[in-house]
């Protein structure tokens, strides 16, 4: 896990240092940058797999240069595969195994690797740059390109150093709303995303950039898994242990986040089959109907690990506020980043590397929303002009609750409802807020051949889990050198479950059935008796108490005009109504203070002086 940077502009290497060292928490054990004709390659390196300085970065093998952020998992079988086939390897790192994969396989090396990666290949006798990110987006991957000139980096702020960006108002338009920038779009009109699952090549004499989806879910053959339940159990069993076991694998000290929820439990109970000696960490709030740190203690006691408790408190939270845009680059709006950080900051005394149960919800229907959309999808069978009877009825109401409801039921289609539900659907505050809900993969809504709750899934993976979740993670745990590892994230895991029928994962009404009852061979089911609860912090309540000055000083009426698609008089309404309690807007809320820190954050991050390009 690193921070990876390349140029084909030829900039002053203080501007290099500049660029390495904006993100050098990402790679705090190594550090260095290498001119290889008309590339620059440079590297931040935490050191995971064969700590030796041999297997620093840029990274020579034969005719290649290597500069490489993630883990391939599999690196051990593939290392002797490729032995077989002739090559020879003088370290015991992942590094020199994906560089030999690429010799034997060309771009297709891609195919080879299990992992989380985003890596590029400069290969010195074609002239050429060769690049991936992987399957599920786990790691990130930005990159600016015009004509000869292209630049890449782990994060967009180390491209912005000595360049002139600009603001993509389209972009924050689309944060507004889902609380992310959807990728390929970054915050910067010359900033990209590269998406995941995709692959490119950047020929140096020429400026062309090719790009190339090299893996997707497969929409099209869903449910062609016949086997049996108890046998799909078996092989999913199979599968997540060895998903388990690969990413146990470090020259350092790994640990399991565990929440005390079905995901990040069952992966704490494959972890202590393959090594006893498991230290888990969870966070504690003070606040009641959000702490479910007594829960994990709980599994942690049964399952015998060396359990951590990791206080998260008003004052603690702010402080992270205040740092959140040097983290995260881009405006980024799921409150959960704050424990994330804080997690991370504590787990890095004990262990490098720590599991966790990221990904379960969205491949075996696990949200709560599944439930809910499965039911309501039966009432989007009446016509349009019958909901919006019923819906006048529900507005008249004076519980805001009853008016998202009614909001709801005037939508034309069961997707366009998701998609404004997962927005906050109530978007009076915005100027034009459907020039933000236009994002990526809405076909999937269209395919006739899923179900609702399979459209749900497929569509959640491909937009919140890797926008949201894979950003907060990867940017929370590189805060502070940490390692964070997904096994539920593993695209053989991934592949399986969409396959499965939808009542192996989601029946009566019993969310992630496969995966409770392999639990449950570990942990005893009455240990989750409860409602589903995800990972939130008690924002709503400390912006009405500890946290009010401080919002109402950061989100005034001119602080807000700042902000390209906010109707700032109506926002700030908006923020007077949490205040006085008539309405729960702390997401709302969470998105423009996010906002208005990040705008300050890159004025500050621009004091690097040099003439830009």
């Amino acid at each position: 896990m690193c921070g990876i940077y390349g140029a084909t502009t030829q900039y002053p290497d203080e501007v290099i240092v500049a660029k390495l060292q904006r993100v050098g928490f990402r790679g705090p054990d190594y550090s260095a940058f290498e001119r290889v004709g008309p590339v620059v390659l440079g590297h931040n390196r935490l050191a995971i797999v064969d700590l030796d300085h041999r297997s620093n970065q840029p990274f020579s093998y034969r005719h290649i240069k290597v500069v490489f952020n993630g883990e391939i998992y599999n690196y051990k079988d593939l290392k002797v595969k490729l032995q077989n086939l002739g090559h020879q390897f003088f370290t015991n790192s992942d590094t020199e195994v994906l560089a030999a994969a690429y010799l034997e396989y060309s771009e297709r090396c891609v195919y080879q690797f299990i992992g989380m990666f985003a890596f590029v290949i400069y290969d010195t006798l074609s002239g050429k740059l060769f690049g991936a990110r992987d399957r599920l987006g786990k790691k990130p991957f930005y990159y600016t390109h015009r004509g000869l000139d292209f630049e890449f980096g782990s994060q967009p702020s180390q491209i912005c150093i000595g360049r002139n960006t600009r603001l993509d108002e389209e972009a924050v338009k689309e944060y507004l709303i889902w609380g992310y920038v959807p990728e390929p779009k970054s915050a910067w009109k010359q900033i990209k995303k590269l998406e995941a699952g995709h692959s490119f090549t950047f020929t140096i004499g020429t400026g062309t950039f090719k790009m190339n989806k090299y893996w997707d879910l497969d929409l099209n053959f869903v449910n062609k898994y016949e086997g049996s339940y108890f046998d799909a159990r078996s092989s999913l069993k199979s599968l997540l242990t060895s998903a388990v076991d690969i990413r146990m694998q470090a020259d350092v000290n790994v640990g399991v986040f565990l929440s005390g929820g079905i995901d990040s439990s069952l992966i704490t109970a494959l972890a202590v089959q393959h090594n006893k000696q498991v230290k888990t960490f969870c966070i504690k709030f003070n606040e009641k109907g959000f702490d479910e740190s007594i829960f994990a203690k709980k599994i942690a006691n049964y399952l015998q690990t060396d359990h951590h408790e990791i206080e998260c408190s008003s004052g603690e939270g702010i402080e992270l506020i205040k740092n959140f845009g040097e983290y995260y680059d881009e405006p980024f709006a799921d409150s959960s980043a704050i424990p994330t950080l804080l997690l991370s900051k504590y787990t890095k005394k004990y262990v490098t590397v720590a599991l966790s149960g990221d990904g379960g919800d969205e491949s075996f229907m696990g949200y709560s929303r599944y439930k809910w959309f499965n039911m309501v999808n039966h009432l989007f069978s009446c016509p349009l002009s019958v909901r919006k009877q019923l819906a006048r009825v529900i507005s008249l109401s004076p519980n805001y609750r009853h008016q998202l409801i009614a909001l709801g039921l005037c939508s034309s289609k069961i997707s366009s409802l998701y998609g404004l539900m997962l927005g906050g659907l109530e978007y009076s505050w915005l100027d034009h807020p459907e020039k933000g809900l236009e994002v990526p993969f809405m076909d999937i809504w269209s395919m006739k051949s899923l179900s609702i709750l399979q459209q749900m899934s497929a569509f959640d993976t491909k937009t919140y889990l890797n926008g949201d979740i894979n950003t907060k993670v990867d940017r929370a745990s590189m805060a502070f050198a940490i390692e964070a590892r997904a096994p539920l994230m593993d695209h053989r895991v991934v592949t399986f479950a969409q396959n499965l029928p939808d009542d192996y994962k989601f029946k009566y009404g019993h969310q992630k059935r496969i995966l409770k009852d392999i639990l449950y061979q570990h942990v005893p089911p009455e240990f989750f008796n409860r409602s589903k609860s995800g990972f939130t912090v008690p924002l709503q309540w400390w912006f009405r108490n500890e946290l009010k000055d401080y919002v109402m000083d950061h989100l005034t009426l001119n602080e807000l005009k700042n902000i390209p698609g906010v109707n700032a008089p109506k926002a700030l309404a908006m923020v007077n109504q949490h205040m006085d309690g008539k309405w729960n807007r702390f997401p709302q809320i969470w998105k423009l203070l996010v906002f208005t820190q990040w705008l300050k954050s890159q004025t500050a991050s621009r004091s690097f002086k040099y003439q830009p390009v």
